[in-house]
């Protein structure tokens, strides 16, 4: 029986078309479509029309195409949640079921949150296969792809593996030029992988489809998957934070919901166990910075000078249909307040204006953000930010600096946490045991 959304649109039946990818233009397309409606075309264009010579390359790139086809359906499927899901020739076995089942579940709980939605009795993933793929064996050279996000983690990841002596490529998807001009203060030549999404899309939306959140870098994932088998790198390296983890709130269901969930250490691991079995063992996926905390790598990137005035965390800047700001910052969303107060315990304020070109912490229209940041009397934002720990270590340890402490927002928090549990500032610093690095690559890299 089909559902009736906002806008009278009417469907019954998610189906996963098609996904193929064309050698001479480097593109590949995924197709999805509701019911027996129009087929929504999603097309990826992977620069320099690679295709390995290699038949185990090929092999295990189709499969890793098959896992992008099924994850990315995630941008269409919530358009319309119904809960019927027609899988087409994919080959679905229990673990995979489970995979895309807790991707599509938890990796849209903003999104169902937000829409007034449980999506946990609408996504429904059959299973079709019970036998194991037969293993890939591969021989990828044990050199770095390196994700890019434009902003402070990815450039240290960067750093922290040049000067562990690995081979490394800067990668992203997208044709960010603020992405683009972080890596040429790097020095380093840049792949920019183009997603399209259907332009159908857009005129759901505006016939009343649902919209919302995504786990993109789940998305992002799978398609640096497939860059790593066109162009030969055994590597894929993430730098999510072992801050990324902590759910952004709990929904009436009880269930956690988490903004960064794709990010989260439970998503890495489960992505990492579909690779073994689904791509190829040969593969390697994993967050570099996952044993650190956004406070150590505020540290860490305080150092990084040459890339102070180029790089950006503000995600106002990056969206599908290009920058929503004129400058690297606007200065007033959560990811420009939880950078102000991550490097601000390592830089001077002169230091943080000359870049953000503003004082976020001398000013009182700000506090309502940073309370949210610390969970004063606000929940936590649905954004990528550090933990409200962090948040609230980082208040008190600025109260402690004379050029910080007079700060509008620093003397009004600070007193209000004098009587919570607040943990030490440098106990946030340390290295975290839970991390799914290689050890191959962390002999190499001091963090």
């Amino acid at each position: 029986m089909a559902d009736i959304l906002p806008g009278g649109i009417n469907v019954g039946t998610f189906r996963f078309l098609t996904h193929r990818y064309d050698a001479e233009k480097g593109e590949a397309e995924l197709a999805y479509s509701f019911d027996d409606g129009e087929a929504l075309f999603e097309r990826i264009r992977f620069p320099y029309q690679p295709w390995p010579s290699d038949p185990s390359r090929q092999a295990a790139f189709e499969r890793a195409l098959g896992l992008l086809h099924l994850i990315a359906g995630v941008s269409y499927y919530k358009a319309c949640v119904p809960s019927v899901m027609d899988t087409g020739d994919h080959r679905i076995d229990p673990g995979l079921a489970r995979f895309l089942t807790d991707l599509y579940v938890h990796g849209l709980g903003e999104f169902a949150y937000v829409n007034g939605l449980d999506l946990a009795p609408r996504v429904n993933f059959g299973v079709n296969e019970e036998d194991e793929l037969p293993e890939i064996e591969l021989d990828l050279p044990e050199r770095a792809l390196v994700a890019m996000g434009g902003g402070k983690d990815s450039l240290v990841s960067l750093e922290l593996l040049r000067e562990g002596g690995l081979e490394v490529q800067p990668i992203c998807v997208g044709t960010s030029g603020l992405i683009a001009s972080t890596v040429e203060a790097a020095g380093l030549p840049l792949i920019q992988v183009d997603r399209e999404l259907s332009p159908k899309l857009k005129e759901m939306y505006d016939a009343g489809a649902l919209n919302g959140h995504v786990p993109v870098t789940a998305i992002n994932s799978a398609i640096l998957l497939c860059a790593s088998l066109l162009y030969g790198y055994r590597w894929v390296v993430f730098s999510n934070e072992s801050s990324a983890s902590e759910y952004t709130l709990v929904n009436e269901q009880g269930t956690p919901v988490n903004h960064q969930y794709s990010k989260g250490i439970a998503f890495e691991k489960a992505l990492r166990a579909m690779v073994s079995s689904h791509v190829s063992p040969g593969i390697e996926y994993f967050s570099l910075l996952r044993p650190l905390k956004e406070l150590a790598i505020a540290g860490k990137f305080s150092t990084l000078t040459r890339y102070h005035p180029v790089f950006s965390s503000c995600n106002r800047n990056f969206h599908q249909d290009g920058p929503r700001i004129s400058s690297r910052w606007c200065g007033n969303c959560p990811k420009c307040r939880f950078t102000t107060l991550a490097l601000a315990p390592f830089l001077s304020p002169q230091d943080l204006v000359d870049f953000m070109g503003t004082d976020l912490l001398d000013s009182a229209e700000q506090e309502e953000g940073f309370r949210a940041l610390c969970y004063l009397g606000i929940e936590k934002p649905f954004e990528c930010v550090g933990t409200v720990d962090e948040s609230r270590a980082a208040i008190n340890h600025l109260a402690g600096k004379d050029d910080w402490k007079n700060k509008a927002i620093i003397r009004q928090l600070a007193p209000e946490l004098a009587s919570l549990d607040v943990p030490e500032f440098s106990a946030l610093l340390s290295e975290r045991d839970e991390h799914c690095i290689p050890a191959s690559v962390k002999s190499h890299v001091d963090l």
